[in-house]
């Protein structure tokens, strides 16, 4: 081991403890004060309640951790987005579990919360998996109800997401365990089955409050709308609980039943464990994103005894492509190669950067895996495209459009890790959000942006000089460097892992080491989903 590699190493596990110190701050929800206050209700926290409803001792991942991370601090902040989404199992079926957090706001929805729910429905649309509500929600937070009620992708379409849902066959199942008022109300209901929690689950259009104001009518909420009065009088739910573990087990009972399903059929094995040290990604992985590393000892670290199989390995170098199994999964794997390499004719190439020759490869790779059924894993670290006169004449825009519409296109399940850099159209074409992969996460080192804070800095810096320099005003040494660094110290706050995973840009922020388990369970969920879709690159320039 040298020197760079221990220092390295100090680096990244100082990432990673604050990844954890983050999270634990997160799991708290809206404060240690406002738990006890749940819990004096009678009442477990979102968390104790998909921890209690899912299976003992069985993996799970957690989506959307950070969302709302920093965001709304005039409204007192919206840790987790007010919901905690987890993929995990029941009774040995693999399903989505949302839960409202009432300790943030009384479980009200954010325009982020909305955003995120959206997300885990989502998921359960293209893998076909179960989906649990748990419902404890005060419904739209409403001073900010103009960002979460009328738009295409706002409150309501969680709604008809239901209806889609049930007519797919895709099992919903809501326990109303706390408020659930408004046009809230409907997402139970338009659940497959619904259960209600007494004395503290209550459903309603309207308060008694609104009641008395609207038509004049004095009656208590839990007349209006609580357990006894929609399992005995209206016929609105389905069970009745006494407590809330007395509903989880209700959905555990009702889940166990649920019938076998017809699988897409991708290629497993007995899994086994890589050959190479996956600790070592934290000495490999360079301090600064501008350093130089070898992607292939990264990939030896994440695969099953560590064997990769390369396609076209002497051809298109700063991008790997090739071959592996993950926990006994096959998988084809594209990555950015991070070392300056060199070509046949003796050209030497930047790492982190797609070329023409590149590009052109992982577009004939991406064809041959769905050809052959093999989920696609996208492990970036990619500054863009090569650009200057040599590749714009060579035809880098065609070239890389080529690697562009084979990713929109891809049929298979895609997955995506960003490790380090994705900057600009390197992040499309290495299967950013906007294409659509069945997981997106990010590593502590990961950083997201149009271009690094450095450039973008610099870019920045030069449009404010040129308009400066029209109305005859310059800007001595001294001013551009104060001007330089407040861009560029903005700018670096927004191409942090935890910015993008705020705004669900990315579902987690996630261990270097958990790597092989999202995958693993992103594959299991996606089998659930057979496609007769067929792989078409349509109309291309060749």
């Amino acid at each position: 081991m040298d020197i760079d590699f221990n220092k390295n190493e100090d680096h990244n596990k100082l990432k990673l403890s604050e990844l954890r110190t983050k999270l634990a701050q997160v799991k708290l929800g809206g404060g240690k004060k406002r738990i006890e206050k749940h819990h004096a209700k009678g009442k477990m926290t979102a968390r104790e309640r998909i921890d209690l409803l899912l299976d003992d001792g069985r993996e799970s991942i957690e989506i959307g951790a950070f969302a709302g991370e920093g965001m709304y601090e005039e409204h007192g902040g919206c840790p987790s987005a007010g919901v905690v989404v987890k993929i995990g199992y029941i009774q040995d079926k693999q399903c989505v579990v949302v839960a409202n957090d009432a300790t943030v706001k009384a479980g009200a929805w954010f325009p982020i919360t909305g955003k995120k729910n959206l997300r885990a429905q989502e998921i359960a649309i293209e893998n076909k998996l179960p989906i649990i509500y748990l419902v404890d929600s005060a419904g739209v937070y409403l001073p900010m109800q103009d960002e979460i009620f009328p738009d295409k992708e706002h409150f309501g379409r969680i709604f008809r997401n239901n209806a889609i849902m049930s007519s797919m066959g895709i099992t919903q199942i809501a326990a109303v365990m706390g408020s659930c008022v408004a046009g809230g109300a409907y997402l139970p209901i338009m659940s497959d089955e619904a259960l209600i929690v007494d004395k503290t689950g209550s459903i309603f259009l309207a308060g008694s409050y609104l009641v008395k104001a609207a038509i004049g009518e004095s009656i208590d909420n839990e007349t209006l709308g609580g357990a006894t009065t929609h399992s005995e009088i209206s016929g609105v739910t389905d069970y009745k609980a006494k407590d809330d573990k007395d509903a989880l087990n209700k959905i555990r009972n009702i889940v166990g039943k649920i019938g076998s399903f017809e699988k897409a059929g991708y290629n497993r094995i007995e899994a086994k464990t890589p050959q190479e040290n996956p600790e070592d990604i934290f000495g490999i992985l360079p301090r600064s994103r501008s350093d130089q590393y070898n992607m292939l000892e990264i990939i030896k670290r994440l695969v099953d005894n560590s064997e990769f199989e390369q396609y076209k390995e002497g051809y298109g170098k700063t991008l790997l492509t090739g071959y592996a199994r993950i926990d006994g999964w096959a998988v084809g794997i594209v990555a950015n190669q991070r070392k300056v390499v060199k070509t046949k004719k003796g050209e030497m190439q930047f790492g982190g950067v797609i070329y023409s020759d590149s590009a052109d490869k992982a577009t004939r790779f991406i064809a041959n895996c769905n050809q052959k059924k093999i989920p696609l894993v996208f492990l970036q670290d990619v500054t863009g495209f090569m650009v200057g006169s040599k590749s714009e004449h060579g035809g880098i825009i065609k070239d890389g459009a080529k690697m562009v519409n084979a990713v929109s296109n891809s049929v298979v399940p895609k997955f995506t890790v960003v490790i380090g850099n994705s900057y600009g159209a390197g992040n499309y074409a290495m299967c950013g959000k906007a294409y659509d992969p069945r997981l997106i996460v990010a590593w502590p080192s990961a950083e997201l942006a149009v271009m690094s804070g450095n450039s973008a800095a610099k870019v920045l810096l030069q449009i404010e000089k040129a308009s400066l320099e029209k109305s005859g005003e310059t800007l001595g040494a001294q001013k551009e460097k104060a001007l330089f660094d407040k861009i560029k110290k903005r700018y670096d706050n927004q191409i942090s892992p935890y910015y993008a995973a705020a705004r669900l840009w990315t579902d987690a922020v996630i261990n270097p080491l958990e790597t092989r388990k999202w995958i693993s369970m992103g594959i299991e969920a996606a089998d659930h989903s057979p496609s007769d879709k067929k792989f078409n690159m349509g109309v291309l320039q060749v």
